[in-house]
């Protein structure tokens, strides 16, 4: 069996949950956390030298970390990744995107205010810089969907999957999904596909 290494409240390690979850493919969970450290013990540094989550264990020892490769892994051969060469290289561009632009912003934000301890360290120059830097994420995939139900082709992908982690939750980070009418009608969207789990959700 699959094992995935991650914690609950996190969206990146809520990516592959969410996928294996419509997937149907059985995994245990391990909860591992960066806030008391989990991350940083000899035991876990020993599987992921990086020492962060998400982390897929395969049942013969390898592993796989950073969230978006194990979508890219885990979506192999299904619906969730695009055949068509164009449609995948959308799906790739859109990950590069959650990278790159979204999870700087949105899901930093959103940690600084769940965690006061590390917001108590940060200017207010610097929450505003976030918040800032939020809203452009948002206004580039609220132009990419007012043209498009989903982010590469015509059905839900991993780049969807990907996104969705952090804009489901962003309102907890001060983001207002109000301002985004084509963002929020896409969330339902994503929520309202078969399969669908909640960012808690892990196998019983």
């Amino acid at each position: 069996m699959l094992t995935l290494y991650g914690m609950t409240d996190s969206g990146n390690c809520y990516k592959p949950r969410l996928l294996l979850a419509k997937l149907g493919r059985p995994f245990r969970h391990v909860e591992v956390s960066t806030v008391d450290g989990g991350t940083r013990t000899a035991d876990y540094l020993a599987k992921n030298p990086n020492g962060k989550v998400p982390l897929l264990e395969f049942e013969d020892g390898r592993m796989l970390a950073e969230s978006n490769a194990i979508l890219l892994h885990l979506a192999e051969g299904t619906r969730f990744l695009p055949t068509d060469p164009y449609e995948r290289a959308l799906a790739y561009q859109w990950l590069f995107f959650e990278q790159y632009s979204h999870e700087p912003q949105i899901a930093v934000r959103r940690s600084l205010v769940k965690y006061p301890h590390l917001a108590a360290a940060v200017s207010k120059k610097r929450m505003a810089a976030l918040l800032d830097g939020g809203n452009k994420a948002l206004a580039v995939m609220e132009q990419r969907l007012a043209r498009a139900p989903f982010f590469a082709g015509e059905g839900l992908c991993v780049a969807d999957i990907a996104l969705y982690a952090y804009t489901h939750d962003a309102e907890a980070a001060g983001f207002e999904l109000a301002r985004f009418p084509f963002v929020s009608a896409w969330l339902a969207r994503v929520a309202a596909d078969e399969c669908h789990v909640e960012i808690g959700w892990t196998p019983a």
